[in-house]
């Protein structure tokens, strides 16, 4: 604007008003009466009384600007006159908080000064306005549903970071978190608030009350008889604790729930806001006339069809207006009271959005006559305005509101010129318009009209304890089934309406990804492209800071969408080219992960960090995908990694302490403040009262990374390529197919889509089922309620009440918790929802199978590839479940091989380098072989892989995390085992049967074709099953070994008068050594098992050696879980809490079946050496044997006899989980052993202390070493020389063994 309001011409956009009559001729502009007929119709005096043509001031456009003028001086005094000052208040006109003084502990204020985060224990701050007389009221935007206190304080009130607003005298305040209201003491009040709900604060001043409204409702009046008077002014005030958030409003916007009598504590602009709606007016009044020129008349005009079509008596009629309309679109409250009133009242008709192009000619129009930066800072307003209503509107059956609102952001984003310009800077850069595709889940069911739309309410009531099958399900009651039915009716109903907000949400993604709009700069998809990846980065590296970060419950709305926008971009490209890939094929190819042109901003790649691949891998990207790594970039690389590092030294030196303690992140976007700014850049500390010192700019001689440059300033072609350059795909390995995928910029969307889910989606689709979960709790304690009073006397009526109490209270919790999961299963575990994360699981596999074929290049893929693929699945497993089936999904069963065959290769790939990353497989595998569906999926992939799979479990334990492994092999074994069949611990249903919530196990599934491969490679590999074995015996000594010395801490604990508790951890440990013992037992089962040459075929090098080792071990075991009256025997009986698992059950049949196996399942020679070697282990004591068929020892002279009442331990004792024929086997056994023992004690010779082995005094010498000539037993010597080649005596190196024969004595 050059010149405004000063003569008879100005100048504005190029445009000339002259003062020239000459000039209307050659412009085209209308004859004079016709122009002044038009003038007076759109700018009519204010009074509405429209003079006769007599007595009118003849109207051209060289006094048009007069008369504007006068128009807008009239009754402009008057309201003028109230902005001179108000009584009852002090302070400044503009009301924000008090950043300067007025403030207690860590807060983040935004840039607006009105929206503020908690970020200490319980900070509070103020206004910087108060009041002392009169009706008040401001409003408080809830972003975070935690623990707040809002309300009114003094100027005397003192906080800290215990006390807040409420917690002293004179001040008041009301926590919708807890539902109380305090003043020094607390009582119960109001509602409880969650995020997107508004509360209004009022104070009465003249009646000496406060109040608060929810949402517009009133809570009722809090406090009375507050004090007043003389000194005594009420602050607006709030106390927050921890990363808890608000945004308020004291009048700056108009109040979203006005209450009749209260005055905002910021005064609107009066004055600009009836200048605003007289030009509001006159714009109209142009929309609505038009000037047919034939006739010589004026019109009345069809306002939907309007269009400007260059007539210049319109034109510059409305310069006229936009000259002084435009400086008042600046302005916040008047861009949302006036301009987005109106432009949502042009909607209001209905119809598609295409069916009123009017705000498109409105955006136009305001291009033309408004300056730039005008147009900016308007569009910036009405967007913050639109999210703003958008996130804090109630939520309402029809969710009409949310439509109202992403309709008119559907037609403002449909103009090319305003997108683009939001996309560049406002969309993501001030507002965090990710809220856009969010909708909310209602906390009050009641306020969302959830209970209209769906009456009926249902839950299930047939329950199977967890891991047992039911036998008899109780048939569904007619009653029942048709509740069931209209309460799916009702969600069929929900389903239908949140669908339609999801379509409108789903076209704002569509226009932001249009890739067609090239007038004016690049295409919206790019830009939307840049900026989709710096939203990533924000998430992915601040990981620590929860301000910073997108809202997991955001981020899964937005991940839904965005996938069905790029599928729509997808299938239309396909369309367009059909050698390309369809979205169902789709996935991301390889040389993304290394070629530079994505940036993963230092994600860990499977290979580790991408600096060291670089320097490791760049002959194999120079040979496979004609990448050429520059030495003077890697060096420049590593220089740059050191220049950081001594940046942050010093600036970690120079930064005050305050800051310290938060670091550089509070300068950061925030998104738990403000809820459409989001940023808040401004640290308010009572420990250093300062703002946080802007991070300083790079200098002319300071480093600036390429990378971060490049991606906010790529290009099209930078994506797309052209002319011989692939853009994001160059590079492309060999392997890789040679038909196009899609479009790049669509390959790169789809990486960021995987990204975001493992950043936070499949946290928040784990944290929404608890919903479910609460569901089956109040479901069965209602049943169990239910039949207790069935159950109870007629005479006991106190008890009758309660329980008719008890059932009323969980019938209302369930009526409430049912409609609130249906909202939760519509928008969050649809079938659609289903879909998406399915197809995200097979884009993960599809290109982890591509990677895969690219050799040692695929260490370039980032890790949350693997994740997400893991993630993805367990999800479909079990989240969505029972809504929804995953077995119901197309081409599933496919899918699951697919999987499978990643997991059995990928756990032991030597080019998975993260610890993490290759714990998480493992532990993916050993889910993946629990249940039947995913085990047969194993089963299918190529015999290579199974068998590949099956030896890399077999590595020696020592060299690797072993307890997954060990847990696999158990769970391929469980079912085969000796009384392995059980899915609960037998002995816990044994001593306590009604506990339905004790730890269960899984239905057994084994695998005899998997055991079958680990029986063929322990035989065939004669160097594999020694290593593997010695490991396992090794990893049983040590586990076994740490749970006796833990149960004796624990003993001694429990012993002691002072009676002192057990740490929980310890107890946990405890419990876990002795839960490895037992899998370890049966691996060792499953070997003996499966083959038992191992042990018993002498004639291999290791054979006797392990059979040895192995009776040591189960006879260390035996004797002391058997002996009567012992530590395990005393440790068990305390029933202590978290040692549940251990009694004498799981061990015993463990070792048992190995005992059987070697003794009874096998052929004469070998049981015949495997008795000799149990009977001479000094440890074997046969009533260890004994033991386990409930033969009690004999007593000892002096021993107290046991208790009358004591059960001893039995197998005979849990014949539902062993038969008949195992009792027979063990009983053959005991019988056996027993014979061979007397005849081995009756055949023995005494040896004397000599000939005795010096290492265990167990065994007769039997071997001489070489060099040096000492002895031992071959047992001990054997062991030895398994882990280390130094003589037991004087530490010679030993290069061999010889049989020691004693000489004859003369």
């Amino acid at each position: 604007m050059t010149s405004r309001g000063s003569g008879t011409t100005f100048s504005r956009k190029n445009y000339r008003l002259s003062t020239e009559p000459e000039k209307s001729k050659v412009a085209g502009i209308v004859n004079s009466r016709l122009l002044n007929d038009y003038l007076h119709r759109i700018f009519p005096s204010a009074n509405g009384t429209q003079a006769t043509a007599a007595y009118r001031k003849h109207l051209s456009f060289q006094n048009l600007q007069e008369h504007v003028e006068r128009l807008m001086a009239e009754n402009a005094g008057s309201e003028d006159g109230q902005d001179q000052g108000v009584e009852g208040r002090l302070g400044p006109s503009t009301v924000v908080l008090d950043h300067t003084s007025g403030f207690e502990g860590l807060l983040l204020v935004d840039d607006d000064l009105l929206g503020v985060i908690g970020h200490s224990n319980f900070g509070s701050i103020r206004a910087t306005t108060c009041v002392y007389k009169g009706k008040w009221i401001y409003e408080v935007l809830i972003s975070s549903q935690g623990l707040m206190q809002i309300g009114w304080c003094t100027l005397s009130c003192r906080f800290n970071q215990e006390e807040g607003v409420g917690d002293t005298p004179d001040s008041y305040a009301y926590d919708g978190n807890r539902v109380r209201k305090w003043n020094v003491t607390t009582t119960n009040y109001g509602k409880s608030w969650a995020a997107g709900d508004i509360v209004s604060c009022l104070i009465d001043l003249d009646e000496g009350s406060i109040s608060f409204c929810l949402n517009g409702v009133s809570l009722g009046t809090a406090f009375d008889n507050i004090s007043r008077g003389s000194g005594m002014a009420y602050f607006p005030a709030i106390s927050l604790s921890f990363k808890e958030s608000v945004a308020f409003n004291f009048g700056s916007r108009p109040l979203r729930y006005p209450v009749e009598g209260y005055r905002p504590l910021q005064d609107k602009p009066a004055a600009d806001l009836m200048k605003a709606q007289k030009l509001l007016g006159y714009l109209k009044n142009v929309i609505h006339i038009g000037i047919d020129v034939t006739e010589g008349k004026l019109v009345e005009r069809d306002t939907s069809t309007w269009q400007l079509q260059g007539d210049p008596t319109v034109l510059i009629t409305l310069a006229h207006i936009f000259n002084r309309f435009a400086p008042l679109m600046c302005k916040v409250y008047l861009v949302e009271d006036v301009l987005m009133s109106f432009l949502l009242s042009i909607l209001e008709g209905g119809g598609s959005v295409e069916a009123h192009p009017l705000i498109q000619q409105l955006l136009d129009l305001m291009w033309l006559l408004m300056e730039d930066y005008e147009v900016h800072e308007c569009l910036k307003q009405l967007l913050m305005s639109l999210l703003r209503a958008y996130r804090f509107s109630p939520i309402v059956p029809d969710l009409g509101l949310q439509i109202y609102y992403l309709r008119l952001t559907i037609a403002v984003l449909k103009h090319e010129k305003s997108r683009k310009y939001l996309l560049h800077n406002v969309l993501f850069d001030v507002l965090r318009s990710v809220v856009f595709f969010y909708i909310k889940s209602p906390l009050r069911v009641e306020e969302a009209g959830l209970q209209e739309l769906i009456p009926t309410t249902w839950w299930p009531n047939s329950f199977n304890k967890e891991g047992k099958e039911s036998k008899d399900i109780k048939e569904e009651s007619a009653e029942e089934r048709l509740r069931r039915r209209a309460y799916e009716r009702g969600c069929q109903r929900l389903k239908k309406r949140i669908e339609v907000v999801e379509e409108l949400q789903v076209q704002i993604l569509k226009l932001l990804l249009n890739n067609k709009d090239h007038g004016g700069g690049g295409a919206s998809r790019y830009i939307f492209l840049n900026k989709f990846r710096k939203f990533l980065q924000e998430n992915a590296s601040n990981r620590g800071n929860l301000t910073v970060l997108c809202p997991p419950e955001y981020m899964v709305c937005f991940l839904h969408r965005l996938i069905s926008a790029l599928r729509h971009y997808w299938d239309e490209h396909k369309v367009k080219n059909p050698l390309a890939l369809s979205s169902e094929d789709a996935y991301v190819p390889p040389q993304l992960f290394y070629n530079g042109k994505v940036d993963y901003f230092d994600l860990q790649r499977l290979g580790g960090l991408l600096s060291h691949l670089k320097k490791t891998l760049k002959d194999d990207l120079a040979s496979k995908a004609n990448i050429l790594i520059d030495p003077a970039e890697l060096q420049a690389v590593t220089m740059d990694d050191l220049d950081e590092d001594e940046e942050s030294a010093v600036s970690t030196v120079q930064r005050p302490a305050a800051a310290l303690a938060i670091g550089g992140a509070l300068a950061r976007p925030s998104w738990l403040s403000s809820p459409t700014l989001g940023r808040a850049n401004r640290f308010l500390s009572t420990a250093a009262v300062s703002l946080m010192t802007p991070r300083r700019s790079p200098g002319a001689s300071e480093k600036v990374k390429v990378r971060t440059l490049n991606m906010e300033q790529r290009t099209e072609e930078d994506i797309e390529g052209s002319h011989g350059n692939e853009g994001l795909l160059s590079g492309k390995p060999a392997e890789e197919p040679e038909h196009p995928i899609t479009e790049n910029s669509l390959l790169e969307i789809l990486d960021g889509i995987v990204m975001m889910y493992n950043l936070s989606v499949h946290q928040q689709l784990g944290k929404m089922v608890g919903v479910s979960d609460d569901v089956n709790e109040y479901a069965m304690a209602l049943k169990d309620t239910e039949e207790k009073i069935s159950r109870c006397p007629k005479r006991r009526r106190d008890i009758c009440e309660e329980l008719v109490k008890s059932q009323k209270v969980f019938s209302e919790k369930l009526n409430h918790l049912s409609r609130r999961l249906a909202w939760i299963n519509v928008t969050i575990y649809s079938k659609e929802k289903m879909q998406d994360i399915y197809w995200l699981l097979q884009v993960c596999i599809r290109t982890i199978e591509h990677g895969d074929r690219i050799g040692s290049l695929f260490a370039f893929m980032p890790e949350f590839y693997l994740s997400v693929a893991m993630n993805s699945y367990s999800a479909l497993k079990n989240y969505f479940s029972p809504v929804n089936s995953m077995e119901e999904l197309p081409g599933y069963e496919e899918t699951l091989t697919h999987l499978a065959a990643i997991l059995a290769k990928h756990f032991a790939d030597s080019r998975i380098v993260g610890t993490d990353i290759r714990d998480s497989l493992m532990q993916a595998l050993a889910s993946y072989v629990c249940y039947p569906h995913s085990l047969r999926a194993v089963e299918r992939i190529p015999k290579e892989q199974r068998i590949s799979m099956m030896r890399n479990l077999l590595a020696p334990y020592e060299q690797r995390p072993w307890a997954q492994t060990n847990w696999i092999l158990v769970r391929l074994w469980r079912g085969c085992g000796f009384g392995y069949r059980y899915t609960r611990l037998p002995h816990l249903l044994k001593t306590k049967p009604e506990d339905a919530n004790l730890p269960s196990l899984q239905k057994p599934c084994p695998s005899t074709l998997l055991q079958r491969h680990m029986a063929d490679l322990l035989r065939s590999d004669r160097e594999m099953a020694p290593s593997f074995l010695n490991s396992v015996l090794n990893q049983l000594n040590w586990a076994f070994s740490e749970f006796i010395g833990m149960i004796q801490e624990i003993q001694q604990a429990a012993e002691r008068l002072e009676r002192n508790f057990v740490d929980s951890r310890q107890l946990k440990v405890c419990a876990t050594c002795f839960d490895l013992s037992v899998s370890l037992l049966r691996v060792l089962e499953m070997t003996v098992t499966l083959a038992p040459e191992i042990f018993l075929d002498w004639s291999r090098p290791s054979s006797e050696l392990l059979l040895r080792r192995l009776a040591q071990l189960f006879n260390q075991v035996l004797n002391r879980v058997t002996a009567e009256r012992n530590l395990f025997d005393r440790v068990v009986n305390l029933r202590l809490p978290g040692l549940e698992s251990v009694d004498h059950y799981p061990i015993l049949v463990a070792v048992t079946g190995i005992l059987v196996r070697l003794l009874v399942d096998t052929e004469f020679q070998g049981a015949e050496r495997a008795t000799a070697v149990l009977l001479a282990d000094p440890c074997f004591q046969l009533r260890s044997i004994q033991y386990l068929l409930g033969h009690t020892e004999p007593l000892v002279l002096g021993m107290a006899s046991p208790s009358a009442d004591k059960k001893h331990f039995s197998l005979q004792s849990y014949t539902d989980y062993i038969s008949q024929e195992e009792l027979a086997k063990v009983e053959q056994m005991l019988g056996y052993l027993s014979e061979e023992s007397k005849q081995a004690a009756a055949s023995t010779l005494p040896t004397s202390e000599e000939d005795l082995c010096p290492i265990c005094y167990a065994h007769p010498i039997s071997a001489v070493f070489k060099p040096c000539s000492h002895k031992s037993c071959k047992a001990c010597i054997n062991q030895h020389l398994m882990n280390n080649k130094d003589c037991f005596f004087c530490k010679a190196t030993i290069t061999g063994v010889d049989d020691y024969i004693k000489p004859a004595t003369s």
